[in-house]
């Protein structure tokens, strides 16, 4: 027979406790008791939650180390191309397609690089030859082409008009004057006929004895009064010539006058300054225009005196701007200044350009001066990889496909317009023989087995 106390205890004789049986404490209850058996913690978490809760941070964690893995790789690829040869994992993807070339012997042209400005070859200035006349008219702007010979521009010439018919009709009444005077002329040049014809028949009577030495006397007085008389009109014919021939040279004076208020080119050429506006005066210092003849224009280059040895006349000049790549011209070294200034310690010279519209005077450009040509080694530009310590590196296709990177000393840069052809010379590193990766060099890495693919030489 069990006690009231033992049938409130356990067969183990652990004390058992009734709760009231309500919402809030049945499950509390359940628990207690069976924790009693189970030796379980009532307010632990249940098995259920705590597993899903350690499985959301499981995944959690896998995602983390997914995401780090793959900011890693990325940045491995993205340093891989700039990465030290020392520091580049060994490791590569086998068979990488490449093309490759073979190290060849090409002339290389050496250069020296300068900067100048654009100037006209030869600048004519165009002055007014007619002073303190106002323009009437202006026919050409700046930029134009002009012919030699072609009207710039018109000044007013109503002064000059009038002049000149003032000074046609004072020809006109010298002219008169002249034939008057040779009028004058005749008439005593027959006065002078009749009395030598007197004096003849004279002479004779007396020496006939027929008349006086008074009466020959006078004959003869006669005729040399009759031959003065001729001879001031004939001073007075030549007189009113000469005042004719006056007044004819002012004639011309005034229609040369005329002539050069039509202001004309003087060569053909392109203008490069019209300064002469409609109502402006003219004046002997004043220019109405400045024409580039021929167009011609020049690059005027500074060059240091160390440098100016290797710069010969004739030599080729390529020609640049910074602030407009359509400009790549072909020039030549037309000229040497003798003189080198003191103070920069620099000479100029002076390099011919072909016509472009791309050229105006005053332009600032580049020019890369041909000072020597020679055959080199060389090999495509896309084969050399810059590296982050300064040096450039190729690399060589060894006989078994792999590939080595090899250091080398880069020099000229043949410039091509055509980007595939440009090719850099190498003065170390390489021999007549390799042979280099070209396209795809920037994915393979030292000791990688490589596939050639067709295109390759």
């Amino acid at each position: 027979m069990k006690s009231p106390r033992d049938e409130m205890s356990d067969p183990d004789g652990r004390e058992r406790i009734d709760y009231p049986s309500t919402p809030y404490t049945r499950r509390g209850v359940s628990e207690l008791e069976r924790s009693r058996d189970l030796d379980f913690d009532p307010f632990e978490e249940p098995e259920s939650d705590r597993i899903r809760r350690q499985a959301r941070w499981k995944y959690t964690l896998i995602g983390l180390g997914i995401g780090v893995a793959l900011m890693t790789g990325w940045g491995a690829i993205a340093s891989r191309r700039s990465e030290p040869i020392a520091t580049r994992p060994t490791v590569a993807a086998p068979g990488q397609s490449v093309t490759a070339t073979a190290v060849a012997i090409t002339p290389v042209t050496r250069t020296l690089n300068v900067t100048g400005t654009v100037a006209a070859t030869d600048l004519l200035p165009v002055l007014p030859e007619v002073t303190g006349l106002q323009v009437q008219r202006v026919l050409v702007s700046e930029g134009q082409t002009v012919q030699s010979g072609q009207v710039l521009a018109e000044l007013n010439n109503s002064v000059l008009q009038a002049q000149l018919r003032q000074a046609n009709a004072e020809v006109a009444s010298a002219q008169a004057t002249v034939q008057q005077q040779q009028a004058a002329l005749a008439q005593q040049q027959a006065t002078l006929a009749e009395a030598e014809s007197n004096q003849r028949r004279y002479q004779q009577l007396f020496n006939q004895g027929a008349i006086s030495q008074q009466e020959l006397e006078s004959r003869t007085t006669a005729a040399t009064t009759a031959r003065e008389t001729v001879g001031a009109a004939q001073a007075a014919v030549n007189s009113a010539q000469a005042e004719v021939q006056s007044r004819q040279a002012q004639v011309q004076q005034l229609q040369t006058q005329l002539s050069q208020t039509v202001v004309r080119a003087p060569a053909a050429g392109v203008i490069a300054e019209s300064l002469a506006k409609v109502g402006n005066v003219t004046s002997a210092s004043n220019q109405l225009f400045t024409i580039i003849q021929n167009g011609n224009l020049q690059l005027e280059a500074k060059v240091p005196e160390t440098e100016l040895p290797q710069v010969r006349v004739g030599e080729s000049v390529r020609v640049t701007s910074d602030s407009d790549r359509r400009v790549n011209l072909q020039g030549e070294v037309r000229e040497i200044d003798p003189l080198v200034d003191p103070q920069t310690r620099q000479a100029t010279v002076r390099i011919s350009l072909p016509e472009s519209p791309l050229l105006r005077p005053g332009l600032f450009l580049r020019a890369a001066v041909t000072v020597q040509t020679a055959q080199a080694m060389t090999i495509p530009a896309d084969a050399v990889l810059p590296q982050n310590d300064g040096n450039s590196i190729v690399y060589v296709l060894q006989d078994d496909n792999t590939v080595r990177a090899t250091q080398v000393d880069v020099g000229v840069r043949t410039v091509s317009e055509d980007p595939n052809q440009t090719r850099v010379e190498i003065r170390k590193g390489l021999e007549i023989g390799d042979r280099v990766v070209v396209e795809g060099a920037g994915y393979v890495r030292d000791g990688d087995r490589v596939q050639i693919v067709p295109g390759a030489i």
